[in-house]
């Protein structure tokens, strides 16, 4: 097999090392922006070749994996689809399944080769120097078949998948949208949120000098790329929207409980969430 993987971040360089060290018997091509980082990917053995051209790259592609911020799907599909061959599969790693199936339904002429697919294996650093060939590692991995997808091409991107450690699991488009607004998107706001109302205090000094263990567990979300997380706010703006309504109204019902002292109410309300936390570990574990 020849695997194209355009964009070497985080995700792409981790998922190169991963199928390299699980015994990938094929051949992986890399789209970069520039020489230097091809070359960096190849003398780290992460990939066997690089290109800077995604056209050419793909010409004798079986599998392209499109490893890139979200707003920059529409122009790579684009862009490869004139020399894309018909056999080839096309699989992505985005946080927005709903937008990437539209920009590749758009762009290419053969459905049945499109398979989407979401890591949920992120972490704050980014970039190929943070690659991990471990990442992936019991880590859930969402899989988002279109109803036009050809079992055959849903198979062989699972058994990449599951060549790096992942653990698959299905969802359809829409719903694995809306799910991750409430999991990860909306979280990720939510930090970058309180973390810049927070710097932009007078004392904004001495609350970052005196943060404790849970504010630090918390606002590390905020450490995250800033690019990616604003291409996922803006092509799913309205599961995030909703999320957010939905966090509002929740919280607006603990200040009123924080305003009249209402101790019972805001001891339910921590104790929910403790223990769902509490089963949340236990199933994570």
């Amino acid at each position: 097999m020849h695997l194209v993987i355009v964009g070497l971040g985080l995700i792409g360089a981790s998922f190169a090392a991963a199928v390299k060290k699980a015994g990938f018997g094929g051949s992986i091509t890399a789209v970069v922006r520039s020489q230097s980082s091809g070359v960096t990917a190849v003398e780290r053995a992460l990939v066997d070749h690089y290109s800077l051209d995604i056209r050419d790259a793909v010409k004798t592609a079986d599998m392209v994996m499109l490893a890139v911020p979200m707003l920059a799907m529409r122009g790579q599909l684009t862009d490869m689809a004139p020399t894309l061959p018909t056999h080839t599969i096309v699989t992505d790693v985005g946080s927005v399944k709903s937008y990437f199936a539209e920009q590749a339904l758009a762009a290419l002429t053969h459905p049945e080769r499109i398979v989407p697919a979401h890591p949920i294996a992120g972490r704050e650093r980014s970039g190929m120097d943070a690659a991990d060939e471990t990442l992936f590692e019991k880590r859930r991995v969402i899989v988002t078949p279109l109803p036009e997808t050809a079992a055959a091409n849903l198979d062989a991107v699972s058994a990449l998948w599951a060549m790096t450690g992942a653990v698959l699991e299905t969802l359809d488009v829409e719903h694995h949208d809306r799910v991750l607004a409430h999991t990860s998107h909306v979280p990720h706001v939510l930090a970058f949120a309180l973390v810049d109302a927070l710097v932009k205090q007078p004392e904004a000094e001495e609350i970052f000098r005196y943060t404790a263990g849970g504010f630090r567990d918390f606002s590390r979300l905020a450490a995250s790329d800033p690019v990616m997380w604003s291409d996922i706010c803006r092509t799913n703006p309205e599961a995030i929207l909703k999320s957010l309504d939905q966090f509002d109204l929740h919280l607006q019902h603990i200040r009123s409980a924080i305003e009249i002292g209402d101790g019972d109410t805001l001891e339910r309300t921590f104790e929910r969430a403790r223990v769902a936390r509490s089963q949340y570990n236990d199933v994570q574990s």
